[in-house]
């Protein structure tokens, strides 16, 4: 019998054992629709459920000599079988097999990583929430822009994020189909009724035309998709990383009682879940590249394809979980700031509120041009001599002709450069998107 896993963990999928009871899967699912079919005995299709079973070492030493990993596949479950193993994987090609349990693996691997992409999700939404009138200053070009809120740039990850999880829900449809047309996909020995009833046995949709392979730009969307999700992570990790630098200090990872930071420097907190995020994006996304490789094959199948895929498709679902995970916890666990946020806020003396006097100007009558010289001539003076904004526009005749001492307080009013914060917050966290939570 075939054991019946409920895995836990990633790599579990992976291993060779889950391989072999996975084909074992589709060969029995197979017999029982030929049996169906009247192709074979039904007692036949019986000893194949019942008596069948394999070994993955026992699989390994067959290979050594059959160099064949198919072959010796049924070669090992048929000492199981005995004489009814005649019958296994009848009229079937090596591709029918692997191609329909490979689809089997990947579907399943991308419950399990919408699972735990369901919970990374609730969590940002969750701090999200916490920190929606957390005001920090805004950074583009990396240089102060104008103020926002904690909240409002971890309600933009939640929605990527969201975004990522539907991209993975679309590949997890197109990965989901089986087929059993044979070597260049003539149906030449099978029926496609067959097919059929081994996609309806296992959930999966018959391929509309194949090859002798399932086609490779399937496989490719599922590694883009999975891509996409971790340059998501990467550039939320980068985030932290950039928040974490000491003369920033607005966020940090957790850092766990009795944690080393270097071996070296005692002092040392650095931000290595995110740093390992980064890192392992790469990889994820080198292997989407070597996805698209493999959509082009010679005529109707090669096997360039096959060694690829033993590598990029286990080590994308295992690197990409463990980044979910990991960043999970960093969400989790972050350490917030809200005074340093402030003060970092402060420390360009008001010149972050330029883009707002400009526009009170403009509104007031002056050109766009005339008043634009007007907030950067007292902008850029702040700047060069280190003085405060807001009072170098009080003390110039030309602005407060304009604005009076009123206007330029209202300008530079945080409650009123943040009044929509809310509004955005509650869109971006709203609707369908918040039942993850």
């Amino acid at each position: 019998m075939i054991p019946r896993y409920t895995p836990r963990e990633m790599g579990r999928l992976w291993t060779d054992q889950r391989k072999y009871d996975t084909w074992l899967r589709v060969e029995i699912a197979a017999a029982e629709a030929m049996a169906d079919h009247g192709l074979i005995p039904p007692e036949a299709a019986r000893d194949i459920r019942e008596r069948g079973a394999v070994e993955a070492a026992r699989v390994a030493e067959i290979e050594e000599t059959t160099q064949h990993d198919v072959i010796a596949f049924t070669t090992a479950v048929a000492e199981h079988v005995g004489p009814s193993a005649r019958w296994l994987h009848f009229g079937m090609t090596s591709s029918d097999v692997i191609d329909t349990a490979h689809a089997l693996q990947m579907r399943e691997a991308c419950d399990l990583l919408l699972a735990d992409l369901d919970l990374l999700i609730a969590a940002v939404r969750e701090r999200a929430d916490e920190h929606r009138r957390t005001p920090m200053i805004g950074r583009t070009h990396g240089v102060h822009a104008e103020p926002l809120t904690f909240g409002l740039k971890l309600a933009l990850w939640f929605t990527e994020l969201w975004r990522d999880r539907e991209r993975l829900v679309r590949a997890r449809e197109t990965i989901g189909v089986g087929k059993l047309s044979g070597a260049v996909g003539t149906y030449s020995h099978l029926d496609p009724a067959i097919e059929q009833g081994v996609c309806d046995r296992l959930g999966l949709t018959p391929a509309p035309v194949a090859s002798q392979v399932v086609q490779r730009d399937r496989h490719a969307e599922l590694l883009g998709a999975l891509a996409i999700t971790a340059a998501s992570l990467e550039k939320f990790a980068l985030e932290v990383r950039g928040l974490q630098k000491t003369e920033i200090g607005e966020v940090a990872e957790p850092f766990a009682k009795g944690q080393k930071g270097s071996s070296a420097m005692p002092h040392k907190r650095n931000p290595i879940g995110c740093e390992q995020i980064t890192g392992l994006a790469r990889l994820v996304r080198t292997n989407a590249l070597a996805a698209l490789e493999n959509v082009a094959l010679w005529h109707e199948r090669d096997i360039s394809h096959s060694s690829v895929e033993r590598v990029i498709v286990p080590d994308s679902f295992c690197a990409l979980d463990h980044m979910v995970r990991r960043f999970t916890r960093i969400v989790r666990g972050l350490v917030v700031h809200p005074e340093r946020m402030r003060e970092n806020l402060e420390r360009s003396r008001g010149v972050v509120f330029s883009g707002t006097v400009l526009l009170e100007l403009a509104r007031r009558g002056v050109s766009r041009e005339d008043a634009y010289l007007l907030v950067q001539r007292n902008a850029m003076r702040s700047h060069d001599d280190g003085l405060d904004f807001k009072a170098l526009l009080l003390a110039d005749p030309e602005v407060t002709a304009v604005l009076g001492r009123d206007g330029i307080e209202r300008a530079f009013d945080l409650d009123v450069q943040l009044r929509h914060v809310d509004a955005i917050m509650d869109r971006a966290l709203a609707g369908e998107a918040a039942e993850v939570s």
